[in-house]
């Protein structure tokens, strides 16, 4: 990097906090602070859902992939992505929507202590702050890996610049920050992208061209769909990992389809996320696919290739420009999660433990969830430090068994409480669920694995544990239903619109969890249930 560059980085960062300045004036309470008022527009919100899905894992851990083995990791990836947010745009993304419209709640969790009950509500909400922090550890340790590859600053300065500017603007401005930011973050990575798409495309010339290229032996093998590790029972789970995974499983993406203004635009939010997971990772591919005839990696696992690439290819500006599209992944991605996670522990926890959260303001809410997003990133920034020690190994282990075999046992429950399908299972289901799903994980990867000549397969690693909570939740449902009046009529909530079902304000704290009132309604069809926050 020389005086250019750095300067496209400094501006870049500088731009990030002014929009979180600019958004400070739209966020008046922790409505606005969460959930954006409901007032986000439908292509602001999928733009945003598309965006928080990176990372710079991407250009670490997937490029490695990419450059070990080729196309699968776009096939077992991507791709997936794509589908399952397809599918998910359908059937959940309205009924999240509805959490807010309907139930009035500022959470995505929230709605599980009526859903099912308070322990449950508890169990899930502890239990994925925690899954978050490492998640988003793994994240800032890929930034700062490749900010140490151009600059040569040391993985915990990296962390700590990353994490410290992500802070400045997700705290001040909620998600109003988020969701702007990541719009500028896309048309960044747009043209950084393009850039390197262009400048490897050109230099194919010297191997055979765009189709003979793929003769060459440096990628033989590249062209298969499935291979190595990532073959078929791999893409099926991966399937339906991220079919709860990105359509509100780890709660980020969640927020983003409450944030439309009604059911109907969360929908075209959520098909908008799924075209451009489905084409634009073919741009952000193609050159990592290349990378084996250009580069060669100095890391066992090729996770440094994408980063000498850039290096060897670009000319100053440009290179700088590529070097915030790394930032703009990761950012979009770690704010979001640290506004998740704020809204969790704000709404969800805090009031359980500490009895004065009940009787918060507006004000007084708002200031503790800037406290908690700051508090968030703190932790995560923590856990980046610990990347590549024996606990945690590589940041890709860390993203792929850690985060995909953990998030099944906490999706579960919340996704499929949305669904009229699913009205036996109440909170005896989901508690089973969550608690035999974390330890067929610790199973899997533990004991078992080290008593398995070679290990356990990857792709059973992160299956299983999602397989048995999603049995044991339909079993269990079954065996012992509990689908109370009270709880079908939330269900209906959640599937239904209404009359004039419109943005909620802002709910009473989640003080009153155990005091939420069943009353009857004229407005939506005469004599009915309806919950209130």
């Amino acid at each position: 990097m020389n005086g250019l560059d750095w300067a496209v980085l400094i501006g870049y960062f500088a731009v990030m906090v002014a929009i979180g300045v600019w958004s400070h004036k739209r966020v008046d309470n922790v409505s606005d602070f969460f959930t954006a008022g409901g007032k986000m527009p439908w292509w602001l919100s999928g733009i945003s859902h598309h965006m928080s899905g990176y990372s710079a894992v991407m250009f670490t851990g997937y490029a490695g992939i990419a450059y070990t083995y080729g196309v699968t990791s776009f096939v077992t990836w991507s791709f997936p992505i794509a589908l399952g947010i397809a599918i998910g745009s359908k059937l959940f993304a309205p009924r999240i929507n509805r959490l807010r419209s309907r139930l009035h709640v500022a959470s995505p969790l929230e709605y599980l202590k009526n859903r099912y009950d308070l322990k449950t509500q508890q169990a899930l909400a502890w239990s994925g702050m925690l899954l978050k922090i490492v998640d988003v550890g793994a994240k800032w340790a890929a930034i700062a890996t490749l900010l140490s590859v151009f600059t040569g600053i040391s993985l915990n300065q990296g962390i700590l610049i990353t994490g410290g500017i992500t802070a400045i603007y997700c705290t001040i401005g909620g998600l109003w920050a988020d969701a702007l930011t990541e719009l500028g973050q896309f048309i960044i990575q747009l043209l950084a992208g393009v850039a390197m798409f262009v400048a490897v495309f050109v230099r194919l010339d010297d191997h055979g061209g765009f189709f003979g290229v793929w003769d060459s032996p440096e990628l033989q093998g590249h062209e298969k769909p499935l291979v190595g590790p990532y073959g078929t029972v791999f893409l099926l789970a991966f399937l339906f990992i991220k079919l709860f995974e990105y359509n509100g499983g780890m709660l980020n993406q969640a927020q983003r389809y409450m944030a439309t203004p009604n059911a109907k635009e969360a929908e075209r939010s959520a098909r908008l996320s799924a075209i451009l997971w489905l084409v634009w990772p073919l741009v952000l591919f193609f050159p990592m696919w290349m990378s084996p005839l250009l580069v060669e990696s100095q890391k066992p696992d090729g996770s440094d290739s994408y980063a000498l690439m850039t290096e060897q290819l670009l000319p100053h500006g440009l290179l700088g420009l590529v070097i915030v599209g790394f930032f703009s992944h990761t950012m979009a991605m770690c704010s979001s999660d640290a506004n998740a996670i704020a809204a969790v522990f704000t709404r969800d926890c805090a009031p359980v433990i500490w009895a004065r959260a009940r009787a918060w303001n507006q004000s007084q809410g708002l200031r503790v969830a800037r406290i908690a997003t700051v508090v968030f990133l703190g932790l995560s920034m923590a856990a980046a430090t610990q990347v590549n020690s024996p606990a945690f190994q590589d940041i890709i282990t860390v993203v792929i068994k850690w985060v995909a075999g953990l998030m099944g046992p906490m999706a579960i429950p919340m996704m499929l409480g949305l669904l009229r399908a699913f009205r036996r299972s109440g909170p005896t289901a989901a508690l089973v669920s969550w608690s035999m799903g974390l330890l067929a994980f610790w199973l899997v990867n533990y004991p078992i694995n080290w008593n398995v000549e070679g290990g356990v397969p990857l792709q059973y690693q992160v299956s299983i544990p999602l397989a048995v909570s999603l049995v044991l939740y339909i079993l269990v449902g079954y065996i012992r239903p509990e689908d109370t009046p009270e709880r079908l009529a939330i269900i209906e909530k959640i599937n239904t619109d209404g009359d004039g079902a419109a943005a909620a304000a802002v709910p009473a704290p989640a003080g009153g969890v155990e005091d939420i009132a069943v009353r009857t309604t004229v407005k939506d069809q005469g004599p009915s249930s309806e919950i209130i926050g």
